[in-house]
Protein backbone atom coordinates (compact mmCIF):
# COMPACT_ATOMS: atom_id res chain seq x y z
CA UNK A 1 0.00 0.00 0.00
CA UNK A 2 1.40 3.15 -0.95
CA UNK A 3 1.83 5.69 1.57
CA UNK A 4 2.21 9.67 1.74
CA UNK A 5 4.74 11.55 3.05
CA UNK A 6 4.34 14.95 4.76
CA UNK A 7 6.09 17.93 5.70
CA UNK A 8 5.85 18.08 9.56
CA UNK A 9 5.05 21.43 10.99
CA UNK A 10 7.67 21.25 13.78
CA UNK A 11 6.51 24.60 15.44
CA UNK A 12 3.05 26.82 15.07
CA UNK A 13 4.59 29.67 13.34
CA UNK A 14 6.41 27.53 10.33
CA UNK A 15 4.85 28.55 6.86
CA UNK A 16 7.43 26.53 4.79
CA UNK A 17 10.63 24.14 5.27
CA UNK A 18 13.47 23.49 2.53
CA UNK A 19 14.48 19.83 2.12
CA UNK A 20 18.15 19.83 2.50
CA UNK A 21 19.53 16.16 2.12
CA UNK A 22 17.39 13.06 1.68
CA UNK A 23 18.83 10.12 3.56
CA UNK A 24 17.38 7.42 1.58
CA UNK A 25 17.51 7.21 -1.80
CA UNK A 26 14.30 5.85 -4.29
CA UNK A 27 14.14 2.14 -3.76
CA UNK A 28 15.71 1.62 -0.34
CA UNK A 29 13.94 0.00 2.33
CA UNK A 30 13.39 2.59 5.30
CA UNK A 31 12.96 1.34 9.22
CA UNK A 32 10.09 3.57 11.56
CA UNK A 33 12.48 5.42 13.48
CA UNK A 34 15.41 5.93 10.53
CA UNK A 35 16.20 9.13 9.37
CA UNK A 36 14.65 10.28 5.67
CA UNK A 37 15.38 13.50 5.21
CA UNK A 38 16.40 16.91 6.13
CA UNK A 39 14.63 19.98 6.49
CA UNK A 40 16.32 23.50 7.25
CA UNK A 41 13.40 25.83 9.10
CA UNK A 42 14.86 29.38 10.43
CA UNK A 43 18.39 28.09 9.82
CA UNK A 44 17.81 25.02 12.16
CA UNK A 45 18.39 21.63 10.57
CA UNK A 46 16.43 18.99 11.30
CA UNK A 47 16.05 14.84 10.86
CA UNK A 48 12.90 13.99 9.58
CA UNK A 49 12.09 10.08 10.73
CA UNK A 50 9.94 7.80 9.06
CA UNK A 51 7.41 6.38 11.21
CA UNK A 52 6.66 2.69 9.59
CA UNK A 53 8.71 0.23 7.45
CA UNK A 54 8.37 0.71 3.50
CA UNK A 55 10.35 1.17 0.80
CA UNK A 56 10.95 4.42 -0.35
CA UNK A 57 9.03 4.97 -3.60
CA UNK A 58 9.09 7.83 -4.82
CA UNK A 59 10.98 11.21 -3.67
CA UNK A 60 8.45 14.26 -4.42
CA UNK A 61 10.80 17.18 -3.94
CA UNK A 62 14.26 17.64 -4.47
CA UNK A 63 17.36 18.96 -2.51
CA UNK A 64 16.74 22.76 -2.42
CA UNK A 65 13.09 22.60 -2.60
CA UNK A 66 10.40 24.50 -0.25
CA UNK A 67 7.31 23.12 0.85
CA UNK A 68 4.31 23.91 3.15
CA UNK A 69 4.04 21.93 6.33
CA UNK A 70 1.55 19.55 4.74
CA UNK A 71 3.20 19.15 1.85
CA UNK A 72 3.59 15.60 0.14
CA UNK A 73 7.36 15.11 0.17
CA UNK A 74 7.65 11.18 -0.70
CA UNK A 75 5.63 8.41 -1.43
CA UNK A 76 6.13 5.20 0.77
CA UNK A 77 5.04 1.50 -0.27
CA UNK A 78 4.81 -0.02 3.15
CA UNK A 79 3.42 -3.82 3.73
Amino acid sequence: MEKQIAMPKLREEMTKGVLCAWLKEEGETVEAGEPLYEIETDKVVNQIEATERGVLKRQLLEEGDEAAPGAPVAILETE
